[in-house]
């Protein structure tokens, strides 16, 4: 029997027994972890969801976390800017057996479910507190905001009408005329 799992923005093919190295999940070597995404299970008879097989599960044991190898991104720019730039990364892994393969019951098994580290960072994030309301400040503004309606209401609107039209600008400068060129003296 086989399913095919997601996990980490991947999909994988596995079956009982197999070492697969998947994205970052919480927990330490020997624990157990369960994935309730399956998008497939096959064997005697092909089950296919839409789009996840409903109470299908996949339980693994965490064998190890490592990090993959490193990976170089290399920018050179060639042509105006003579610029370059490199950068290292080494994505953190996570290396997991496949223990069982459930086709029904997964959600009565009591394996706790397969967690990214990034989700188990923002599920532990403390709620932020509601911001307080103070009754007499609203009060006060409402009170401010009549007056000022009233000081709006009584200037006069500006007619367009009655303002004056812009200035003409001057005319602009005609160039000086040439003076003749001073005649030579000569040097006898």
């Amino acid at each position: 029997m086989f399913a095919v799992l997601k996990t980490g923005g991947k999909q994988y093919k596995v079956a009982s027994g197999d070492v697969l190295k998947v994205e970052k999940l919480n927990g330490n070597a020997g624990d157990k972890v369960q994935f309730n995404e399956i998008l497939m299970l096959g064997g005697d008879a092909v089950t296919v969801g839409a789009p996840l097989v409903a109470d299908a599960g996949v339980q693994a044991e965490i064998l190890d976390q490592i990090k993959g190898p490193k990976l170089i991104h290399y920018v050179k720019r060639r042509r105006k800017h003579s610029s370059q730039r490199k950068k290292g990364h080494r994505q953190q892994l996570t290396v997991l057996r496949v223990t069982e393969i459930l086709a029904k019951g997964a959600g009565k098994s009591g394996v706790a479910a397969a967690t990214g580290a990034a989700t188990a960072v923002i599920a532990d994030a403390p709620a932020k507190p509601a911001a307080k309301k103070a009754d007499a400040k609203p009060a006060a503004k409402k009170a401010d905001a009549k007056p000022a309606a009233k000081k709006a209401a009584a200037k006069p609107a500006a007619k367009k009408a009655d303002a004056k039209p812009a200035a003409k600008k001057p005319a602009a400068k005609k160039p000086a005329a040439k003076k003749p060129a001073a005649p030579k003296a000569d040097s006898e």
